[in-house]
């Protein structure tokens, strides 16, 4: 396996910070958070991060990327898009900078499950992957269906659903271990095994469940929050060795949301850990 780090969680660092602090590090490759966001004053995960890279205009940045990139010794795990699957303009425009950098696999986001009814949601998803599909074949490269709480495809089931039959050249799904704590969770042995060749790239962050409250009558209120890898509710270790033992050799991207460390200690305890891990597996 090999390991990489998605910059939605690196949002302190310029995207020169990142490869310089990364390659230093030791990790083998990088994935670029790639969206237009909103402006903040002080840079964060989702808004102001600064090693994002925008859509408006990523064609003229593609040039920059990859000498950043490849000129750090890192290679690319893929590029992490936001486009959602019935952002075909856009969605077209990600596969193409995909195939550009060389960078093999783009993430598309699939709709939310607040935004109508599920039946209806799922099925308008299934005709823009097909249609994705076609178009990422044409470029030689993969789209990517994250397993995502709050989401159509928030388990390995679900989404095997959306891809079933689809050319697993062309399109794949992004198994996330933390995500899987908040909703969709199903053993990973069998997710691996159900996936089959769909499987095709890993996601690795941590969550805890916080008790928040207790109502009159005894009913407790939870919260779902990140946390380290070692202090989350997932066992980082026995899932690599699962990885492992499924005959999974590919990227393993980490995403630590968790703030108690400074960032570079952080994603540098990150790398020792899962690879001290990935050995005792």
């Amino acid at each position: 396996m090999r390991f990489s780090v998605f910059t939605a969680s690196t949002p302190g660092w310029t995207p020169e910070e990142a490869v310089a602090n990364l390659a230093e590090q030791g990790w083998d490759g990088i994935e670029w958070r790639v969206t237009d966001q909103e402006p903040a004053d002080a840079p964060g995960f989702w808004a102001g991060n600064r090693a994002t890279w925008p859509l408006t205009g990523l064609e003229d940045r593609l040039g920059d990327i990859d000498r950043l990139t490849r000129g750090s010794g890192l290679d690319y795990s893929g590029i992490g898009g936001y486009a959602r699957s019935f952002e075909r303009d856009d969605v077209a425009r990600l596969l193409a900078a995909t195939a550009a950098l060389g960078a093999g696999r783009v993430r598309v986001t699939m709709p939310l499950l607040r935004t109508g009814d599920y039946r209806d949601l799922f099925a308008g998803a299934r005709k823009d992957l097909e249609w994705a599909t076609a178009e990422a074949a044409r470029h030689g490269v993969a789209v990517l269906v994250e397993l995502h709480h709050e989401t159509i495809a928030a388990s390995a089931s679900a989404a095997l659903r959306l891809v079933d039959g689809l050319d697993p050249a062309a399109v794949g799904v992004i198994h996330d271990l933390g995500n899987l704590v908040i909703e969709g969770h199903e053993d990973h042995r069998a997710a691996f095994q159900l996936l089959g060749p769909y499987l095709q790239h890993v996601h690795v962050k941590n969550v805890a469940w916080h008790r928040t409250g207790t109502a009159a009558d005894g009913t407790v209120s939870w919260r779902a929050d990140w946390a380290t890898l070692r202090e989350g509710q997932a066992d980082v270790g026995a899932y690599l060795r699962a990885l492992r033992e499924h005959g999974y050799d590919g990227w393993v991207t980490l995403e630590d949301f968790s703030t108690a460390l400074p960032l570079a200690e952080r994603t540098r305890d990150n790398l020792a850990y899962v690879r001290s891990q990935l050995a005792a597996a």
